[in-house]
């Protein structure tokens, strides 16, 4: 079940974008009188379809992408008949060049206007929830697996990413800190200030959401919530109106400290320090179990800031959103060449199916899409024959110098573009394999 959740969610998530895509395509090139013979959301073989005036409208059985197929297009179904005779008034390649750019943009401009309206939408309705920087200097960090990889120490206080200040604690894993050159945080560490090196290709260790949440977690005064009945806590007498102030002797302030001091007595009997709701100090001898714990529930005594935004802020804080996710991946890219970015993030349909996750959350599920939406704009925006941005070149030349390429030299590089995209989809997908038998991602 939870596999078809994530295959359903993604299907769901990429027909949309594709049909919307395709739409895009096919309204800018009716807009100028060009004949549309196909849409398809999903490649062949048709599974459903029908006809409507000149157009087949249909839905392929591989839901991996999808097309329009305009007359007098060199396009990947590699149609030469049409191209021998002579251009016809509704052909593709009768228009100016102009019209023909537009169209090709077309679908590009509706997945960069999704996906901003989907991030506008989510942060007019949800606004933001997240620990502040403040909050954070006040009460620290708790460092994690990863955060502790890199030097950072329980109990640091996060200043700044770059020598900037931050606004969330999500920042300190956000991909323009980590992509940027010679990053670093700024600590406070028990009063002296000190600068964590961002390693060059640190964002490699975040390649899933579990490895985003083995970074550093902020630290937390608490309170009893639940207290296990027959559990060690409350054998001992201990009630959700008692505060923990020490165990063994050892003050415990914040939750982390209270689960590092009972880890060293697993399976030993050990004395916990309480203040009772009259202000009364009492002591509770306490059989901490062979996990490290009391068999209790507690409750953060600080709150995470709630912002809600008015339509003018969620349209530029959306519209930010948006674009970022661009402007990090093409970093991110960028650093790929250079090394400093693992190939192995590259992901195909099964790594954007367990993005999606196995439980059904639209608020998640948008949150993807949005970014999927983007992100499919950028990389059909990529100079490659077959793509979309491979046709942009080649209009682009065609009205700065006057002269268009060839139909064969357009067709030869169709062909090629065909190779580099089924290579890429090969790669991307062997790289969601590996992932599936290493444990990775």
């Amino acid at each position: 079940m939870d596999t078809l959740i994530m295959v359903g969610q993604l299907l769901l998530g990429l027909s949309i974008l594709v049909g919307l895509h395709e739409l895009g395509h096919l309204l800018t090139a009716k807009m100028f009188g060009m004949r549309v013979e196909k849409f398809s959301i999903g490649f062949p073989p048709k599974i459903a379809g029908f006809q409507y005036g000149e157009t087949e409208y249909s839905i392929g059985a591989i839901p991996l992408g999808g097309f329009v197929k305009i007359s007098g297009m060199v396009d990947e179904s590699m149609d030469s008949d049409q191209m021998s005779g002579e251009p016809q008034p509704w052909e593709f390649r009768s228009k100016p060049a102009w019209q023909r750019l537009i169209v090709m943009l077309g679908g590009i401009i509706v997945n960069v206007v999704t996906g901003i309206v989907i991030f506008v939408i989510l942060v007019y309705n949800n606004g933001e929830t997240y620990f502040s920087r403040d909050q954070v200097v006040e009460n620290g960090i708790v460092a994690l697996e990863i955060g502790e990889s890199i030097g950072l120490k329980t109990g640091d206080k996060i200043l700044d990413i770059n020598g900037e200040p931050y606004k969330s604690i999500n920042d300190l894993t956000a991909g323009s800190a980590l992509l940027s050159e010679n990053g670093y945080y700024t600590v406070d560490r028990d009063g002296d200030i000190i600068k964590i090196d961002i390693p060059r290709g640190f964002i490699n260790s975040f390649n899933s959401q579990e490895a985003i949440n083995s970074f550093v977690d902020i630290r937390y005064p608490f309170e009893l919530k639940v207290i296990d009945e027959g559990g060690a806590a409350a054998k001992a007498g201990i009630t959700t109106e008692d505060r923990i102030v020490s165990v063994n002797g050892e003050p415990v302030t914040y939750f982390d400290e209270l689960q590092s001091e009972l880890a060293k007595y697993k399976s030993q009997e050990t004395d916990i320090e309480l203040v009772t709701s009259s202000n009364e100090t009492i002591h509770k001898k306490v059989a901490v179990t062979e996990r490290g714990t009391i068999d209790i529930a507690v409750t953060p005594m600080i709150e995470m800031v709630q912002h809600k935004y008015g339509f003018a802020e969620s349209l530029k804080k959306g519209t930010s959103k948006a674009f970022t996710v661009v402007i990090v991946n093409a970093k991110a890219m960028g650093k790929m060449f250079t090394g400093e970015v693992s190939t192995k993030n590259v992901s195909g349909p099964i790594g954007m199916a367990k993005i999606y996750g196995d439980t059904w959350n639209w608020g998640k599920f948008w949150t993807i899409t949005g970014l999927i939406s983007m992100i499919l704009a950028f990389m059909n925006l990529l100079p490659i024959p077959a793509l979309d941005g491979g046709h942009v070149i080649f209009l682009l030349y065609e009205m700065i110098s006057g002269r268009a390429p060839s139909d064969r030299f357009l067709e030869n590089s169709q062909k090629v573009g065909m190779v580099i995209l089924l290579a890429l989809m090969v790669f991307a997908i062997g790289n969601d394999v590996l992932k599936l038998f290493t444990g990775e991602g």
